[in-house]
């Protein structure tokens, strides 16, 4: 016969386990319930209260630590209400929540945990967040008025009489700068706004608040970085465009009215080119601000992370951009709207004496209102952005680890610096 112990069914009866301490094979096991605290070690039997016996295989149920007293083997009936507990069972399996040490759970995300996640973490940083954006949005606002201001005053002396050529050249010069410099300005300040708003995101996902002076020492180094990867994406999109452009001509030189046919799919293939490439490319700048990678780098990297998940990505980023767009229409209209009917009926100006610059301080407060309620769109749209890249590295790479080892790494070192990790752009 076997002299094996947690066989049942073959033991020798004869066979007795050797009296002393619990064995060290068996650490943290409790001895058989009642049991005197110096009791010689045996192995659970039907003398111990909620004793299940033996299982269909033979030993005394599936393993050793859910079954023997437990009743939770096959076959097994649960002890009944008040009934003591046997030796080493264990409660039943509950459900144990993910961490989430600031703004998310560190799980992959919903769509409304990630909406949820950067009103937080603007709400919880709001110089940081508001205060850049509405700097960023201010600045853009004056640039577009001041350059306004000359292109109605070219406009106005055209409007009083014949325009010379001179003149006429001038008018549209004007409006080529005017309409240049406001793109590069609107589009330069978005970018840097997008890309140094994921650093207070990120912190807030760990529990960490991030001041206005902070942000930009934490993120002046990326800086440059980041304006060339802004001008590398304008250097591909204008070659792209200038390429279908002379593209365009060519079909319309070959093939004249018939061109019409074919350019104009072109037009809505390039279109949804486009649109492809800025979702596949949304993600860079925080790939950039955050893992400390240069421009070309961090363009691969968002698009690595966005495959498969195009469609999603598109999907939020397209809501976000339609709920900002409503809302800041919403509240912005009325308030501009009033705003300059206070400016006409307080300093309507004397007939004959209306002039451009006349209109200037109207112009000025309207684009400061409009620019104001923006900047909150663009800091909780850039909030977003954040999050999504947070939630594809989760969902790709595993990234909540990390986030919960840089949690208990703040956590005791007491205070938010952090030593080398994956998350270049907080430390």
């Amino acid at each position: 016969m076997s002299n094996d112990p947690s066989d049942g069914s073959r033991r020798d009866p004869a066979w007795h386990p050797p009296a002393g301490p619990v064995p060290e094979q068996y650490p943290g096991f409790p001895p058989p319930s009642g049991a005197a605290p110096d009791q010689p070690f045996r192995p659970p039997g039907p003398q111990d209260p909620g004793f299940a016996g033996p299982g269909p295989d033979g030993s005394g149920q599936n393993s050793w630590g859910q079954s023997w007293g437990g009743g939770y083997g096959p076959g097994a009936a649960a002890p009944g209400p008040g009934a003591p507990q046997g030796w080493g069972s264990l409660p039943p399996q509950a459900y144990a929540a993910p961490p989430k040490p600031g703004v998310i759970p560190l799980r992959p995300l919903g769509l409304g945990e990630i909406l949820d996640g950067a009103f937080q973490a603007c709400r919880r940083n709001p110089l940081a967040t508001f205060g850049t954006a509405i700097l960023f949005q201010t600045i853009v606002a004056l640039v577009t008025a001041l350059m306004s201001a000359g292109l109605l005053s070219s406009l106005d002396q055209m409007a009083m009489g014949t325009v010379s050529p001179d003149q006429l050249g001038g008018t549209v010069a004007s409006a080529v700068s005017f309409a240049s410099v406001v793109t590069i300005v609107s589009l330069g300040a978005l970018l840097i706004l997008q890309g140094v708003l994921v650093i207070p995101v990120a912190r807030a996902v760990l529990n960490q608040r991030t001041g206005f002076a902070q942000l930009w020492k934490l993120s002046a180094r990326r800086i440059l970085p980041l304006l060339g990867l802004g001008l590398m994406l304008t250097l591909a999109v204008a070659v792209g465009l200038g390429l279908f452009v002379v593209i365009a001509i060519g079909l319309a030189a070959a093939l004249e009215d018939a061109s019409l046919f074919i350019i104009i799919p072109l037009i809505f293939a390039v279109f949804v080119v486009l649109t492809w490439i800025s979702i596949k490319l949304a993600l860079a700048p925080a790939a950039l601000m955050l893992e400390g990678t240069g421009p070309m780098a961090s363009a691969r990297r968002s698009w690595v992370l966005t495959g498969r998940n195009w469609w999603r990505t598109f999907g939020i980023i397209l809501l976000t951009s339609v709920m900002v767009a409503i809302i800041t229409s919403v509240v912005s209209t009325p308030i501009s709207f009033i705003v300059m009917a206070l400016f006409s009926f307080s300093d309507a100006p004397a007939a004959g004496t209306a002039d451009a610059l006349d209109s200037l301080p109207v112009l000025v407060l309207t684009q400061v209102i409009s620019a104001f309620f923006a900047a909150i769109g663009y800091a909780f749209q850039s909030g977003v952005t954040s999050l999504l890249y947070i939630d594809l590295r989760i969902r790709r790479e595993g990234f909540d680890v990390v986030l919960l080892a840089e949690t208990e790494r703040a956590a005791g070192q007491g205070g938010p610096g952090y030593g080398p990790g994956p998350l270049e752009g907080l430390r």
